[in-house]
């Protein structure tokens, strides 16, 4: 079905834009990045304006909600990326599989089947055994031992529940609007929620050093691409969250691999593991 290979793609690219992300913070800070990052994506729409206007105002406020949601959420995300091992972070992040599927269940009111639920049973399986193994233990000494520090899971899976959300938004926001006023209003609203967050914070940007950081170009192109084909998807008749959430996981491969073979990280093969079996739910969920 074409709604999910458009998101399939959405979560292959997902995976791609976490190391993307990983290798642009390591030269400029978490809210440098976002910003440039959100306003050269907000750019690359902006042809779309004048396909954009014309909602009901209602739509503009549901929107601007999205919109903060999805700061508050990648605001999370780029802080625990930079301060945890990428393939640790792209498991984690599969925990948003549990939190969109009671939304899409409670919410809009879809019904989850045998295999759905056995799906569901894996991920979490795969989330426990990663959690209690040895090694990948979760402490406030984290500093010290070379292991994560506990606010920084805390904060990753706060972003998983915010881009739950957001996802949640998106299918009830599609029935309605096109994916270009979508993505056009949520990219102005999201830039400028980021230029006040640095205004008030005073936050410094080192302009020269932004520009020249490529990593934040391509990750720009990366969203655009990744979140036009997700709303694509969420407007077509008969796709479900709970479905489309679990295929959205497939990137989490990409960033294990991308750990083991591009940052040289440890412990990948126990995390390659605990993927195979959440990946196995997600199968079990799209039957």
């Amino acid at each position: 079905m074409v709604w999910m290979c458009l998101t399939l793609l959405y979560g292959v690219l997902k995976g791609v834009r976490e190391i993307v992300k990983k290798k642009a913070l390591e030269k400029n800070s978490t809210i440098e990045v976002l910003f440039l990052y959100t306003l050269l994506a907000f750019l690359f729409v902006l042809p779309d304006a004048g396909h954009a206007t014309g909602l009901a105002p209602k739509y503009y406020f549901y929107i601007g909600i999205k919109s903060f949601v999805i700061f508050l959420a990648w605001m999370f995300s780029f802080k625990a990326i930079k301060h945890m091992p990428i393939s640790l972070y792209g498991v984690l992040d599969l925990s948003r599989v549990l939190f969109a599927t009671l939304l899409g269940v409670i919410v809009l009111r879809e019904q989850l089947g045998g295999w759905q639920l056995a799906g569901i049973t894996f991920v979490s399986l795969g989330l426990l055994l990663l959690k209690y193994h040895p090694g990948m233990l979760f402490h406030k000494t984290a500093a010290k031992s070379g292991q994560v520090d506990v606010k920084i899971i805390v904060m990753a899976f706060s972003s998983c529940l915010f881009n739950a959300i957001s996802g949640l938004l998106d299918k009830i926001l599609m029935k309605d609007i096109s994916s270009s006023q979508l993505q056009f209003w949520y990219l102005l609203f999201l830039t400028l929620l980021y230029l006040v967050f640095i205004l008030v914070t005073r936050t410094p940007l080192h302009i020269k050093s932004l520009l020249k950081n490529h990593w934040i170009w391509i990750l720009s192109i990366l969203i655009v691409i990744a979140d036009r084909a997700l709303f694509l998807a969420n407007g077509m008749d008969g796709s479900k969250v709970t479905v489309m959430t679990l295929l959205k996981q497939s990137g989490c491969v990409v960033t294990i691999l991308a750990g083991r073979f591009l940052f040289h990280e440890k412990n990948t093969g126990h995390k390659l593991v605990c993927a195979v079996i959440i990946i196995t739910g997600i199968v079990m969920g799209v039957l």
